[in-house]
């Protein structure tokens, strides 16, 4: 295979972390490639309006040393996002503009966090299956309601174009570039050097059960949290809940609320569900052991959940993670 011209597209107030990440990606796949005596398999270049210095969100810069331009154009570009995509929107037009003549002659158009609004104002997405930061989905769909926005998944595949979320599913989108191109060996080799999944189980959901825990403020409340992801496997009523915690049901009830935000039965399926994308990522597990340790009353209940919570079965979640390492 030939070396892939690659483009991380930048501007002012642009992600760091978002170009870095990539970047560190397809120069770990090139040494990789040079210890088994092969050619390397990516020329990575900085690219932007105009060459020169680009600040990011952060104190760091980098240097363009490309201009875009649809005369001279890469195998694939990288559009990474921004903290503030609305006022780098407005200053983007040339960029906007780029992609909408670009894209259909780029074997791949990638953009990483909020950098898909710039591919949703080209209209390159239009009809398509696309995801971004959690943050901005919302206001993605709002905006681009021609768009499929699915909040929750990592990165996703709609023909020659990869949206991905926030900041560090960069990283997981370009293995995903690397493992197409050279191969699941190669992949999981990077991946394994900068310790991190080479496809990392379940989505970018918030409720993230361990996060809730550490955000909440009162002590009882959190060793409640942590005693419920350890006893998920038991059936928990709140009289339980609030025996530990020595406070009455009324009142554990309240304060629970409170600090995490769902009630004590809504935090208990989230810990389950997220468990259950979890184990879902192992294809060797059947379905039905995925529910049992997950602590799910049984096959159907956690297909219940899953329908509630992302509108598909739990095998159609497995099969798009087993397929494109989507989550949805």
């Amino acid at each position: 295979m030939t070396t892939r011209t690659v483009d991380i597209v930048v501007y002012s107030g642009f992600k760091a972390m978002e170009a870095i990440g990539p970047m560190s990606v397809f120069e770990y796949a090139n040494l990789h490639l040079q210890r088994r005596g092969r050619a390397p398999g990516y020329d990575v270049r900085i690219a932007a309006t105009a060459i020169g210095t680009v600040r990011s969100d952060t104190l760091m810069s980098l240097q363009a040393t490309k201009a875009l331009s649809p005369l001279a154009l890469p195998d694939d570009a990288i559009v990474v996002g921004a903290r503030h995509i609305q006022a780098a929107l407005a200053d983007g037009a040339a960029i906007v503009d780029w992609v909408a003549a670009s894209a259909p002659r780029l074997k791949r158009l990638a953009s990483l966090c909020s950098g898909a609004f710039f591919l949703a104002a080209a209209g390159v997405l239009d009809g398509k299956r696309a995801t971004t930061h959690w943050s901005v989905a919302d206001r993605l769909q709002a905006d681009f309601p021609s768009i499929l926005v699915e909040a929750d998944a990592i990165f996703i595949r709609s023909d020659n174009l990869w949206t991905s979320a926030g900041v560090t599913a960069g990283i997981d989108l370009a293995l995903a570039l690397v493992e197409e191109d050279f191969g699941r060996d190669l992949a999981l080799e990077v991946a394994t050097e900068m310790v991190v999944y080479l496809k990392r189980p379940g989505g970018q959901s918030q409720f993230s059960a361990h996060l809730l825990s550490e955000r909440t403020a009162k002590p009882n409340i959190r060793d409640i949290q942590n005693w419920i992801l350890d006893n998920l496997h038991e059936k928990l009523s709140v009289a339980q809940l609030a025996q530990r915690a020595m406070m009455s049901e009324r009142h554990f009830t309240r304060v629970f609320q409170q600090e995490v935000g769902l009630s004590t039965q809504a935090f208990i399926e989230a810990c389950r569900f997220e468990r259950a994308t979890q184990l879902l990522a192992d294809l060797a597990l059947p379905i039905k052991t995925v529910a049992a340790r997950a602590s799910f009353s049984d096959e159907a209940h956690m297909r219940r959940v899953f329908q509630k919570k992302l509108g598909i079965t739990p095998k159609l979640y497995r099969e798009r993670f087993a397929t494109t390492g989507v989550t949805p």
